[in-house]
């Protein structure tokens, strides 16, 4: 079984890549989706995070942006949060390995997977990249969204050019759709993957 880490910075479009390799067949594992799971109404991680921040849970359920007020200007506050966080994450990755033995490749869609130093568990790394300029107009229209927020996550965000770097393979989603699923299929050629078209 191959282990493939998809990885980008904010607004690059590892959601739309994810779901194109999803759609080749690829099973996947979204860390964000989990923990927006577990922190969802009745979810495993609701107590445990409110006992640590107090306040941070609205009926029933953590509310992130009051969350993230608190801990993403300290980076104390965020490290304590990462240690409640991360290890319920690795245990779900381990239940979907398990649940999935039979698959020839299990991609892994991990937003901060060389911020974490997290690269070393898989087998290729495939970092999902765009120009800045596609970037910051995708992210702006999110809702909520302001330049003095995007500019705060992305300072604690490895740099693009320092993730391609990095990256086994990247694929640039700055084109059209058909351009971005084109890469995938290469991509899956390239690691011997059969794909369903």
């Amino acid at each position: 079984m191959k282990k493939i880490a998809l990885t980008g910075s904010i607004g690059m479009g590892k959601s739309t890549v994810a779901k194109m390799f999803a759609d080749a067949g690829i099973p996947f594992f979204d860390a964000d989706a989990e923990v927006r799971s577990m922190q969802d109404y009745g979810g495993e991680l609701v107590a445990e995070i409110e006992a640590r921040f107090p306040g941070s849970m609205r009926d029933g359920k953590i509310d992130r942006d009051v969350l993230g007020a608190r801990v993403l200007a300290d980076r104390d506050e965020l490290a304590a949060l990462e240690m409640i966080v991360h290890p319920k994450v690795m245990q779900r990755r381990e239940r979907f390995i398990e649940s999935h033995a039979g698959a020839p490749a299990l991609l892994f869609d991990i937003p901060l997977l060389f911020e974490i130093g997290g690269e070393k568990a898989f087998d290729t790394v495939i970092v999902v990249s765009a120009p800045a300029d596609v970037q910051r107009a995708r992210v702006l229209k999110r809702p909520g969204m302001t330049p003095a927020k995007l500019d705060s996550v992305l300072s604690r965000q490895m740099p693009d050019s320092a993730k391609r770097e990095r990256a086994d393979f990247v694929i640039d989603t700055g084109g059209p759709l058909e351009a971005t699923r084109e890469q995938v299929m290469d991509i899956l050629s390239c690691l011997g993957l059969p794909a369903a078209r």
